[in-house]
């Protein structure tokens, strides 16, 4: 039989990293603010995530939205926060920086990395904002990256197939390519025969409907539900990779 396929669920709360683990997630990537490509979790939510899941727990190190360029302020951020993840036992950091014209940027990323120390090392989708990609894995692979995180340079994962395939096969053995975002349990098989890929990257967000009873009608826009990620779903991927086993 072939070897497991790997789900990783990209947890944006406690709740959520607790129901991967419940679904049947392999890894948890921890974050928040999933709705704008995530950011570094809360120390509160770290420990607390550290504490109570079983499973391997790496940790986004990003320091904010928006792009990925980073000054020296925000590096130093993202050192202390890897920091606390070395502290709190935690098994790797999801890291990510380019320069401003879209290359890797390799000082800044071999700190980041030095910081993990023994932690394995994801990088992030700033792979897919890069100007080449097949270079950027070069570099990626160079500064001893585990795995990268991508769609193929395209707003989902299965739109992006082909690129994927290509660094499946320009990656060999030497760093896992990741396929992540807009895969769900109806397309991951497909995916997984188009690019060879043997880890994967999902949510499995559902809306949780809130339990208030009051609800001021002068904060209509204010919605009171939210996204957390949903066992049943995390269930659904993993038995969709398992008959492809």
């Amino acid at each position: 039989m072939a070897a497991r396929f790997t789900l990783e669920i990209a947890a944006g709360s406690l709740a959520s990293a607790l129901a991967a683990q419940a679904g049947g997630a392999d890894r948890v990537e921890l974050c928040e603010g999933l709705e704008y490509g995530g950011t570094t979790p809360s120390y509160g939510t770290l420990a607390s995530a550290r504490e109570r899941v079983r499973l391997p727990l790496f940790v986004l190190v990003r320091p904010r939205p928006g792009d990925f360029l980073y000054d020296d302020a925000e590096t130093e951020v993202m050192l202390r926060d890897i920091e606390q993840c070395v502290r709190l036992g935690c098994d790797g950091v999801v890291i990510g920086a380019l320069d401003a014209e879209g290359e890797v940027d390799m000082p800044r990323c071999r700190a980041l990395v030095a910081a993990a120390g023994p932690l394995a090392v994801t990088f992030h989708r700033a792979f897919d904002a890069a100007r080449e990609p097949l270079r950027a894995l070069g570099n990626i692979i160079e500064l001893g990256c585990r795995r990268v995180l991508s769609s193929g340079a395209q707003a989902g994962a299965p739109q992006g197939a082909a690129l994927l395939a290509a660094c499946v096969q320009q990656a060999g053995e030497r760093l896992a390519v990741m396929p992540g975002a807009g895969i769900d349990a109806d397309n991951i098989a497909a995916l997984a025969r188009a690019t060879g890929a043997r880890e994967f990257h999902a949510s499995a967000k559902a809306v949780r409907a809130s339990s208030m009873r009051f609800r001021n009608p002068a904060l209509a826009g204010l919605a009171p539900d939210w996204q957390q990620t949903d066992p049943a779903r995390v269930r659904a991927l993993r038995d969709a990779l398992d008959r492809l086993a």
